[in-house]
């Protein structure tokens, strides 16, 4: 009887045990439910645009609610840290961002091995054609483009005003009587950053390609030996103005960067900047509603300079080494971007962009955006030719011409330079 006891018993601490140990079981598979749930897809993603750093996030904050399953990872770089070391150090190592940037032409097929095939992809069919060349490659497309983007001289209408200037420069000549007016009244004409060698290398000289008479054919001609830059005097007129902008700019040009730049324009302690439209939410922060303008660049006397230099500045891109996962999430967020109602009202309110895409409005855009729609409707466009020159060659131009700015280089030894900094590119 004691043992028929004793075995009920220890059936019964038995089945207690077996119990208790299905119960823990039960609870550990409950814990660990949600930690599967909460694992999400990682995208990581090289901004190039500080402009608009904060605008972008919040345009990913409402993607990120809406597919609670992904954490974009934004890391935004730009100005005189937007060389591309970083990226090129990470793509060596095979961690590289699941979307970054690729400016095109030259670029895009020397960063090839790393970009995803677009062509398939919604988006494709909604943009403007001619947006789409600079990242096609034997008839595939590699990247999205990201707006349109013009640059000039902005001004400050009311400066202007205060200064009685009436009729809006279209000469060199008439530039400097305007800095003229603007320096008897007080006020400095030009707010120049050329910390940045990106304004210098990228935007101004890019002014004497423009205005060639065929620019792909110059290019072409500067790339096979017949044609200089030496003795082109377009070149010669851009350094013309770029001694107009420090006569009657800021002191310490060398030494004031981007942030300080903009905030000597928006405070109205200068009347004129040479950027472009993308400094619209900035602009907006420091000084809103600021009364503002975009004129064409003049480099000479020639009637020729009525005109602003416009194009696609950039083109979202995918990394080719990513996983399937994050290249199928990559190219969802993209589409999103450009299609969604959520998306397209960031797109044009809150980055302020010009779309390169047919079905998205351009309403809510500013007034530097709504001057280059102006220009471009009217036909007075330049091409942006810098996705044309060879790699590595803008970043040379910027420093030629801060040594010049600095009176290390003379007016011939920076057309040398130039000229070098081409031969050397286009060698390799």
């Amino acid at each position: 009887m004691k043992k028929g006891i004793f075995h009920m018993f220890l059936v019964g601490i038995l089945s207690l045990s077996l119990s208790e140990c299905q119960t823990k079981m039960k609870k550990v598979s409950e814990s660990k439910e949600p930690e599967l749930a909460e694992e999400k897809i990682i995208l990581k993603v090289r901004n190039p645009k500080v402009e608009i750093s904060t605008q972008f996030e919040q345009m990913v904050n409402a993607y990120e609610k809406k597919n609670p399953n992904v954490d974009i990872q934004i890391h935004t770089v730009g100005g005189a840290a937007d060389d591309l070391s970083d990226l090129k150090a990470q793509m060596a190592a095979g961690n590289g961002p699941a979307i970054f940037t690729n400016t095109g032409y030259e670029h895009a097929k020397h960063w090839s091995e790393y970009l995803e095939d677009l062509t398939d992809q919604p988006w494709v069919e909604h943009a403007y054609e001619d947006t789409l060349t600079p990242m096609k490659l034997n008839g595939k497309i590699y990247g999205m483009p990201f707006n349109l983007e013009g640059f000039g001289f902005i001004y400050n209408k009311d400066l202007f005003h205060k200064a009685g200037i009436d009729t809006l420069p279209n000469t060199l000549t008439e530039l400097i009587e305007a800095a003229e007016k603007l320096k008897k009244a007080g006020i400095t004409p030009f707010a120049n950053g050329y910390y940045e060698g990106w304004k210098l290398g990228d935007h101004l000289l890019s002014i004497a390609f423009a205005k060639q008479e065929d620019p792909v054919a110059f290019i072409k001609g500067l790339n096979d030996g017949t044609r200089k830059i030496e003795n082109n005097q377009t070149f010669k007129d851009v350094i013309k103005l770029l001694d107009v902008t420090t006569k009657y700019g800021n002191d310490s040009p060398l030494a004031t960067d981007y942030n300080m730049e903009l905030n000597l324009f928006a405070k109205g302690q200068a009347a004129m900047i040479l950027q472009g439209n993308w400094i619209q939410p900035i602009i907006d922060q420091l000084s809103p509603n600021m009364n503002i303008g975009m004129l064409p660049i003049p480099i000479n006397d020639e009637p020729n300079n009525d005109a602003l230099v416009v194009g696609v500045p950039n083109y979202w891109v995918v990394n080719k080494q990513a996983t399937p996962e994050k290249k199928k999430e990559a190219k969802k967020f993209l589409n999103w971007m450009v299609s969604s109602k959520q998306g397209k009202m960031f797109m044009t309110e809150r980055l302020k962009y010009i779309p390169a895409f047919e079905n998205i409005e351009t309403d809510h855009l500013g007034p530097l955006a709504d001057e280059i729609i102006r220009y471009s409707t009217a036909g007075k466009t330049l091409s942006s030719n810098w996705f044309h020159f060879p790699v590595g060659v803008k970043a040379e131009f910027g420093t030629a011409m801060q040594l010049y700015v600095g009176k290390q280089l003379n007016r011939e030894q920076l057309l040398q330079e130039f000229q070098k900094s081409w031969d050397n590119a286009a060698s390799q």
